[in-house]
């Protein structure tokens, strides 16, 4: 194969998995954001008291989630701008 189309071809797969980390990701947050807000509702009917200690720690919990999604922004940037898979093709083939 020609050092173009080895291009061509880590570059699409490259896209595929960018787009999957970014779906997965988005998918999971807002998978845990649900039960995050829903327990936090449970909580807040059964013990009204407890409410802003509740709201401090969902919080908290809501921040790694997003923390754990810019993770895999990170990620995909990283593989979309500076891909490492590219260097390697080209440094085998001598291009």
């Amino acid at each position: 194969m020609e050092l173009a189309t080895l291009l061509a071809d880590i570059q699409a797969s490259t896209a595929i998995a960018v787009g999957l980390i970014l779906g997965m990701g988005a998918m999971g947050t807002a998978i845990g954001f649900g039960l995050l807000g829903g327990k936090f509702l449970e909580g807040a009917a059964r013990q009204p008291e407890t409410v802003p200690m509740l709201q401090v720690k969902m919080f908290i919990v809501a921040g790694l989630l997003d923390a754990v999604t810019m993770i895999g922004v990170g990620l995909a940037l990283f593989f979309t701008f500076a891909n490492p898979f590219t260097a390697a093709v080209r440094t085998a083939v001598g291009g």
